[in-house]
Order: structure tokens, then C-alpha cells, then sequence
């Protein structure tokens, strides 16, 4: 491992969790001065912060979050640069450019479109940004697309409920790995880098809070 990483720059691209956040509070079980260690109960919503989708969360097939082969959730990902995209504006294979040509097969896609600045703030979780369109959502099965990471808490308005099953069903029942409430995607420079998210291994999940990452590759020196 120490191979790998030597010449490479690790990005975290995951959310913290922390108090305000929605969906997720605690509270302390064991303290160091009464009970010779700190230790808290914590209480997580299965979509909270940074997170991975199972299929069994729109019921697109019966598999769940502990059924996720480790390895699918690594790769080769492609950054989709959307930061100039208007509020609301659906996300098609047109937006990709020339990688809707050259896109390689098992590969992933990150789109970046700077919504994770609104955490904190209710519009976080309003009908503003940008959602993936039925059309593109149909192309990413068609080319094979492993896995899709976005910054907003969805892939699609989570206040229509018609919009937001449809994206879902499409995409996790067609094999698409998502990863939703990713951040600092800023931070990726390159068109594309190695990129890996790890959710909890929840039995009969639904979804489960996740670490995401990118690697990049370090020139020497720096």
C-alpha cells in the first residue's frame, strides 16, 4: 500500500457530521472522568452527509448497502465540471462534452457543481440545483457507468417525489453506484483522478453514510 499512495495526494471529499447537521445527533454514553473513557451514542439517518445509495432505497432491486462489492465502490473517475451551470438546470449528456464519445466503460463520473458551498444553509436542500436528467441517467446505464458522485444531498429534487424515483430507479437499477453530499471537488484539478467511497456496512441497508476520496497523482517534489 505504501507503493500506491507514495506518490499520491489523497483529496477528502466527505462532509463532516456534526451537530446541526440534518439527520444525524448524539449524545455522550461514557465520559473519561466517570467512567474511564469517552465514548457517545450516535444516531444517523441513512442518508446523512456524504452517503451511498443501495437499489433497495427505491426498491430498484432487493440488493443493500452491505451487498455492495468493496470493490465497485473504487476506480477510475471522470470530473464533469458544472460550476458555471445555472440553479436548476438538468444536467444532460450534452454537458459532457466529449467524454459523452469517450467515456470509458466501468469508469465513474463526479459532477461538480460547487452545491456543497450551500451546507449549513436550508437551500441545501431545496429544488435549486442541478439534477441529473432522465436522458443522462439512461446513457450512464447504457455506457456502463460504475459509479456517479454528486454534491447535492440527491440526485434529483428530493420535493418531487415522481422526478426523484425515476432518477433513482434508473440509475441503481441499471448497476449505477451512488454517491450523494460529496465536497471540495474544487480541489480536483485534473480531468480525472482514482476515486473511492466506503459506506458503513449496514445489514439490510438502505444506504449508509460513506468516506469519499480521490487520488491524485503527486508530482515529485512537491
Amino acid at each position: 500500500m505504501l507503493g500506491v499512495t507514495a506518490g499520491m495526494k489523497v483529496i477528502d471529499l466527505t462532509l463532516r457530521i456534526e451537530p446541526g447537521m440534518r439527520g444525524f445527533e448524539w449524545e455522550s454514553k461514557f465520559t473519561k472522568a466517570k467512567d474511564g473513557w469517552n465514548a457517545s451514542t450516535l444516531h444517523l439517518y441513512s442518508h446523512c452527509g456524504t452517503h451511498m445509495d443501495a437499489p433497495l432505497h427505491f426498491e430498484a432491486s432487493e440488493q443493500t448497502i452491505d451487498q455492495i462489492p468493496l470493490q465497485d465502490c473504487f476506480g477510475t473517475a471522470w470530473i464533469v465540471d458544472l460550476a458555471h451551470l445555472p440553479p436548476k438546470t438538468p444536467i444532460e449528456i450534452a454537458h459532457l462534452g466529449d467524454l459523452a464519445e469517450t467515456f470509458p466503460a466501468g469508469d465513474a463520473l463526479l459532477f461538480r457543481t460547487m452545491w456543497s458551498q450551500h451546507v449549513g444553509d436550508p437551500a441545501y436542500y431545496r429544488d435549486n440545483f442541478q439534477p441529473i436528467s432522465p436522458e443522462l441517467a439512461r446513457w450512464m446505464v447504457e455506457r456502463k457507468v460504475r459509479l456517479i458522485g454528486v454534491e447535492p444531498p440527491s440526485v434529483a429534487d428530493v420535493n418531487n417525489l415522481p422526478a426523484v424515483t425515476e432518477i433513482h430507479q434508473i440509475l441503481l437499477g441499471g448497476n449505477v453506484i451512488i454517491v450523494e453530499g460529496l465536497t471540495n471537488l474544487e480541489s480536483l484539478t485534473e480531468p480525472k483522478c482514482l476515486f473511492g467511497a466506503t459506506p458503513l456496512k449496514v445489514a439490510g441497508g438502505d444506504g449508509a453514510p460513506c468516506r469519499a476520496f480521490a487520488l491524485l497523482d503527486c508530482p515529485i517534489g512537491s
